[in-house]
């Protein structure tokens, strides 16, 4: 089955309220109409019958009856509408005004009864002290019915032809209201991966849908960046495997063109593993990487001395340092909870980073600070401050004369570590300033 539309259900909606409020009234109207008659017949017996009980008071019997018709007769031509009956105690009839009225009620007061094709409102009164006759009045209320009818046939078409018209008017208006879901729906069809720039005009969105407009416009916003990373990083990923293939097929290929000693076919296997090896530390970063980018990065949460781990490092670099005549120390101490592996790659990351880049008889310093604030600075030639958001991009190097494919660096040891900081819940950020390069690492201290 189809389902229906929106615009169709909010029509269906609006026709069944405007049917039901319209129903409701015109009920109400009636009933109050019905109640009114009732009213205005009562107050027309009570009266009529108030005379007639006056006309009839002394009244013993039939026989005395006679002398008094002419008075009642007379009354009641003046209401071509009333009629009269007298019945004794005994249920006999003395007088009837009117053939073919109803049989007289088996209880005194207001009563609508029909005979004969006529409706009848009927007010009875019992004999008493001053007259052995018991009066009953019948009035003819048929207009009043075909009154009432023909309002209740007006309440029926006025609902209809108002659930119809409201119907009709609240299709329109719901196809004019969402317009401006159509219009999402019409650029949320036209996004690919060649028009992720596309955005949905929220100044010209109602109330309740500017935000959904704003949300979707964020959301693409996130998916086109996403999109450019991703393609920024294919692309980084094809030119940086695309020199160590060139190299390992070239190296196979020369080597075998003729036939060679053990010890040559060991040095080109040895070439060739070096290769391998680097390509494999690459693939595997990136895949450290892509864990990241998905959340799965889980770091455990054990109580380190930081500063202890901090001397570990700066004791395993020690050697390269003394040989490009570069000092390492390590101030302040911290106290925290985290995941040592994970710390230690990113600290060992940034130490690798300021030791290739601090010339001779420069400095690095490791500074520990209250607040869980982390801080690896060296001397050096200083960065340019649009280079410094850059860092932490996955194959960035500020040295334009890298080479590519570099089997040393790759460029990724920096986004390793900004993923690391980040999934322990911290954030890192550049300096350059006063010949020093600082990175600094600040972590909550609830971990």
């Amino acid at each position: 089955m189809r389902r229906l539309s929106l615009g169709t259900r909010l029509a269906l909606l609006f026709a069944g309220c405007t049917a039901a409020v319209s129903l409701g009234a015109g009920l109400l109207f009636s009933h109050a109409s019905e109640q009114h008659f009732v009213e205005l017949d009562q107050q027309l017996l009570e009266s009529r019958l108030s005379l007639f009980r006056s006309q009839l008071a002394g009244l013993k019997g039939p026989d005395e009856l006679q002398g008094r018709l002419p008075a009642l007769r007379n009354e009641l031509n003046h209401q071509a509408d009333l009629a009269l009956r007298i019945t004794g105690r005994d249920g006999a009839i003395w007088f009837t005004s009117r053939d073919g009225l109803p049989g007289t009620p088996p209880t005194p007061g207001l009563t609508t009864l029909h005979a004969d094709g006529v409706d009848y409102r009927s007010l009875a009164v019992p004999p008493d002290a001053q007259t052995a006759a018991q009066l009953t009045l019948f009035l003819d209320i048929t207009h009043h019915q075909h009154f009432l009818q023909g309002m209740q046939r007006l309440i029926w078409l006025t609902v209809g032809l108002s659930a119809l018209a409201t119907a009709l008017l609240g299709a329109w208006a719901a196809r004019s209201g969402l317009r401006p879901l159509r219009q999402m729906g019409q650029v949320a069809a036209s996004v690919s991966a060649r028009s992720l720039t596309t955005r949905l005009p929220v100044a010209q969105m109602p109330e309740e849908l500017a935000e959904l407009a704003t949300t979707v416009n964020a959301m693409l916003q996130r998916l086109d960046d996403a999109f450019q990373r991703l393609s920024a990083f294919s692309a980084d990923i094809a030119h940086e495997l695309r020199t160590p293939l060139s190299n390992l097929l070239t190296h196979t290929q020369v080597t075998l063109t003729r036939p060679r000693s053990l010890e040559e076919y060991r040095e080109a296997l040895h070439g060739n593993l070096e290769e391998l090896q680097w390509m494999a530390q690459m693939i595997n970063d990136m895949l450290f990487l892509a864990k990241a980018d998905h959340g799965l990065l889980v770091p455990g949460q054990t109580a380190l001395a930081l500063h202890d781990d901090v001397d570990a490092l700066l004791e395993y670099y020690a050697p390269l340092a003394e040989d490009n005549q570069v000092q390492l120390l390590r101030e302040g101490e911290a106290l925290l909870q985290g995941d040592r592996p994970m710390l230690r790659r990113a600290l060992s990351n940034l130490l690798d980073n300021a030791l290739r880049f601090t010339p001779a008889g420069g400095q690095i310093r490791v500074t520990l600070e209250p607040g869980l604030r982390i801080c690896v600075a060296n001397t050096g030639a200083a960065i340019e401050a649009a280079a410094l958001p850059r860092l932490f991009d996955r194959f960035y190097r500020v040295d334009p004369a890298r080479r590519e494919g570099s089997s040393e660096h790759a460029g990724l040891g920096l986004a390793i570590t900004r993923s690391i900081v980040q999934a322990h819940g911290g954030s890192i950020r550049a300096e350059c300033q006063d010949g020093w390069t600082r990175f600094v690492i600040e972590l909550p201290e609830s971990r």
